[in-house]
């Protein structure tokens, strides 16, 4: 009984490998792979403030321009913690044009830190990760 459910199933299994067809060669990819997409082409995705006061806040901004074809829009940018706040471009920046993510981190602890701002954008090459690191000194 066992060999005959187990027959069953492996020709179950080809019959469902066989009927799958293969896609022709001049079908075209899903539309939304062939919008063209916004790139970042960032000046720096790190930054370390080196040695900064206790209760003394710090802020970078990171500059890019859109390398792509078409606006860039940010959809979303989180700060790895609530100690690091984020602002960023709001309006979608055209081809060629520049904008900014700026991290300000709040120096409240003593001690060795390194954060990570995550920007998600349209761009085809998934969310950008930025970093900022330093150490708190009294």
């Amino acid at each position: 009984m066992k060999k005959i459910i187990l027959s069953l199933f492996v020709c179950t299994i080809a019959a469902i490998a066989v009927a799958q067809q293969p896609l022709a060669s001049n079908a075209k990819p899903s539309p939304a792979f062939t919008s063209d997409l916004g790139a970042f082409t960032w000046a720096e995705t790190s930054f370390d403030f080196g040695k900064i006061k206790v209760n003394k806040p710090v802020t970078h901004e990171f500059s890019f321009i859109n390398g792509g074809d078409t606006p860039l829009v940010i959809t979303s940018v989180q700060a790895s913690c609530g100690c690091t706040v984020a602002k960023y471009s709001k309006d979608p920046i055209s081809p060629g044009s520049s904008g900014y993510v700026t991290a300000t981190y709040n120096a409240a602890r003593v001690g060795v830190f390194t954060k990570t701002i995550t920007v998600n954008a349209n761009t085809g090459s998934g969310a950008v990760v930025l970093t900022v690191k330093g150490e708190v000194t009294e």
